[in-house]
């Protein structure tokens, strides 16, 4: 495994990054805390003329809020500005700065909040800005792959994958989550890294996007949206474990979303079909975090169906989540359900229309009755000529081939070439 410090992982999103500095004035990269934002801006900007501004020097963060204009006022280079959401009144500045000299690459800006939900941001930088996500490190990044699942899939090739690791291999994986630094520790302190990492959060992040009077209340809160991860989003049941009115429950829940501590995937609501589901569906975008949170450990999550369930299920949302934010066009992540409980875990749909279903068995195991859902999706919500592909991924060794368009894919083919 990769040591926190070891050079030369190429992160997905690199190339994007660098092409938007050269066709935009301002590029965010947003992301939360200790997923690599500022080792990333500091590889894709040149080093000849880039000022570097990082607000978490007291002293930057203090002269920014003095003198915002005179903060981000430079010459003809990139001016990065790390963490910008402790000081959202640059925005305005850098409207005026980038408006006055509207070159492309005048800033790169990192920030570990969604700086727009911020109540206190008013300048949006429309037709001036490009923002990226950059998440947690994936496996096919650690593993020095490229980010081609989905056409791999679409392609329905899967020559030359050969038998990944095991259920309980991909437990482990997914135990550890995706922040690089827990990858190097020790089985005993990968919990205390996280739990250090949400107080540090709270302590301090929470604070510069809201006024959070009940951190008790917010702590728990964590802890209830852990359980509730690749769930139907229910406010009100979650709202009923804790004692919360809904407003403050909703405010709360927004501003862990705005850390990207969680996040909702939308239901695929591309047909007429009534019966189609409209919920989103919760997710904590960390396993690692999913299981230190909820106290879980390898020994009891590989023997409990539900934790490794919600486990894996959660590990393959993140891989596909980086895989598709990596795309040079935008392809939609959705989940579908619908009134007969009819499921599919994921529906990725590409720019061409082409759809790809996927279900996800933490189990090693497969049969034909683990496409039940696939194969409706297939047979009655795709129309004529669009092309689908269904999978059922899971931690089994072989490719098994379950009729047209229709496989059993063992789980690496998320990170191998």
């Amino acid at each position: 495994m990769p040591s926190p410090s070891t050079p030369g992982i190429q992160r997905w999103l690199a190339p994007a990054v660098f092409d938007a500095l050269q066709t935009r004035r301002v590029v965010v990269l947003a992301g939360a805390r200790q997923c690599g934002k500022t080792t990333l801006a500091k590889a894709v900007a040149a080093p000849e003329g880039v000022l570097y501004r990082p607000l978490d020097d007291p002293g930057l963060l203090a002269a920014a809020q003095a003198d915002p204009h005179g903060f981000v006022a430079h010459g003809d280079g990139l001016m990065v500005i790390d963490e910008i959401q402790r000081a959202p009144a640059l925005l305005m500045a850098i409207k005026k700065e980038a408006d006055e000299h509207p070159r492309p690459g005048r800033f790169l800006l990192t920030g570990s909040a969604n700086i727009q939900s911020l109540p206190s941001v008013t300048e949006s930088l429309a037709g001036r800005v490009s923002t990226l996500r950059l998440r947690p490190f994936s496996e096919g990044e650690m593993a020095g792959t490229a980010p081609h699942f989905i056409a791999r899939a679409l392609r329905q090739d899967w020559d030359g994958l050969g038998p990944g690791p095991s259920k309980d291999a991909v437990l482990q994986k997914a135990l550890r989550g995706g922040y690089l630094e827990v990858q190097a520790l020790p089985a005993k302190s990968v919990r205390r890294w996280h739990t250090d990492y949400l107080a540090a959060l709270m302590a301090r992040d929470l604070q510069d996007i809201a006024q959070i009077r009940r951190k008790d209340s917010m702590a728990q809160l964590l802890e209830v949206l852990a359980a509730w991860s690749c769930k139907l989003m229910d406010t009100s049941a979650i709202g009923a474990q804790l004692a919360l009115a809904r407003p403050t429950l909703e405010s709360y829940i927004n501003a862990l979303e705005s850390l990207f501590l969680v996040e909702r995937l939308r239901p695929w609501i591309s047909t007429d079909y009534a019966r189609v589901g409209k919920q989103d569906k919760l997710v904590m975008t960390d396993t690692g975090l999913v299981a230190s949170l909820l106290r879980w450990q390898f020994d009891s999550a590989r023997l409990d169906a539900d934790q490794s369930g919600k486990l894996v299920e959660g590990f393959v949302y993140a891989q596909l989540a980086a895989q598709l934010d990596a795309q040079d066009e935008p392809h939609q992540l959705a989940h579908y359900r619908d009134r007969e409980q009819r499921e599919i875990d994921f529906v990725v749909t590409t720019p061409d229309g082409s759809t790809v279903g996927i279900e996800v068995k933490a189990g090693s195991a497969v049969s034909a009755d683990s496409f039940k859902h696939l194969r409706w999706f297939q047979d009655r919500m795709v129309p004529p000529g669009q092309v689908f592909v269904g999978l059922v991924l899971y931690t089994g060794e072989q490719v098994l081939h379950f009729g047209p368009n229709l496989w059993a894919v063992p789980m690496h083919a998320l990170w191998s070439n």
